[in-house]
């Protein structure tokens, strides 16, 4: 089989595809990583959407595991059943086709996903209103095996269900990571495993100024998975066309843009426009707010005269301005516009991954 695969730059949100695909009456499989050990390209809840043909929508890990994905969703489809299998990483010739991860990868492909439309839905339905929750997928290896969804938004965990019980749910979702929960009876007919995936919303980015270096950070930003919005003040500069379709646009004063956005706790802020008092401007909007990351442009003296103006007039306290990132991006000797995007990013997602007191300790802020 020839492996096809969605090459669009756009994210693909697999829950509303799947959605797609039983309202438009497609057969289709699901492809979900139950569980992964050891060094693998995929963690637990990565899941793919693959058609008929083996086109893929999304990705389980690429190479050896996804081409066995396809190769076993065809199968799937024609059993009109389940199946669940397990693929090693575990080669020891670097020149052979065999990989040399030395990981283990547990993965579900399901062409009996149109069952579980309700649950699908729901979850689309909550990522796209920004709302935290658990999706359960329950594999029962009767013959053949049954798989069954359930979605509980965040606080709607019933205390009564059985397994897993309602707090290693919760733990998963505080820790917002995926577990595998297996009911441990060896016998095929009564064995039962739970995949615990939180859902989590995109991180927002709020991205002020929209000249080059805003329009190569949108591009790259969508790539890593958030969820981006460039503010401007200029009508050309915030043509969508300029942007990757997932982005949104705002043009309007920049200040007042930036302090009527919903900036919370999982919001990052970069501030990058045409020149300083700008970018004061945008500075002074939302140096107060409950930002995850602010991070602004410009060089060690404009950061140095912009932190004593502000401090000295009250706008911020020494600790309130020391949580921007200025200037901003990892030290990794950026240039072109690109490069410098490629560093803002980077220090996005180290920020995001690892936290802000990790970057602190790390000497990321410089």
């Amino acid at each position: 089989m020839e492996s096809q695969v969605d090459r669009t730059h756009q994210p693909i949100d697999t829950h509303r595809k799947i959605v797609e695909f039983v309202e438009q009456g497609c057969p289709f499989v699901v492809a979900l990583v139950l569980r992964a050990e050891g060094s693998t390209p995929r963690g637990a809840g990565t899941k793919a959407v693959i058609g008929s043909d083996g086109k893929i929508w999304g990705t389980v890990g690429g190479g050896a595991v996804e081409a066995e994905s396809q190769r076993r969703a065809l199968e799937a489809l024609e059993l009109k059943q389940p199946i669940v299998f397990d693929f090693h990483l575990e080669g020891t010739d670097r020149k052979a086709d065999v990989p040399i991860c030395g990981g283990v990868m547990r993965m579900l492909v399901d062409p009996t996903a149109a069952r579980n439309k309700t649950a699908y839905t729901q979850v689309a339905d909550a990522i796209r209103q920004r709302q935290r929750g658990v999706l359960l997928t329950t594999i029962r290896a009767a013959a053949p095996a049954e798989v069954e969804l359930q979605w509980f938004p965040e606080g709607g965990i019933p205390s009564q269900i059985d397994f897993p019980d309602a707090e290693s749910i919760s733990r998963c979702l505080d820790r917002e990571t995926a577990q595998l929960f297996s009911n441990g009876v060896t016998q095929s007919a009564t064995s039962v495993d739970v995949l615990v995936e939180p859902v989590i919303p995109k991180p927002r980015l709020l991205i002020v100024g929209a000249g080059h270096i805003g329009q190569a950070l949108a591009v790259q930003a969508v790539l890593v998975g958030f969820d981006v919005t460039v503010v401007d003040d200029r009508a050309e500069f915030t043509d969508p066309a300029l942007f990757p379709e997932a982005v949104t646009t705002l043009c309007g004063d920049i200040p007042k843009e930036v302090a009527d956005f919903p900036i919370a706790e999982d919001t990052y802020v970069v501030v990058v426009t045409r020149g300083h008092k700008h970018d004061a401007g945008a500075l002074r909007a939302c140096i107060n707010k409950p930002a995850a990351y602010i991070g602004m442009i410009g060089s060690k003296r404009k950061v140095a005269l912009m932190k004593k103006d502000f401090i000295e007039t009250g706008i911020a306290t020494e600790e309130q301005f020391g949580r921007v990132f200025a200037p901003i991006g990892l030290d990794i000797g950026a240039l072109t516009v690109p490069e410098i995007a490629t560093s803002i990013v980077a220090q996005l997602v180290d920020v995001r991954r690892k936290g802000r007191d990790h970057a602190l300790r790390e000497g990321r802020i410089r």
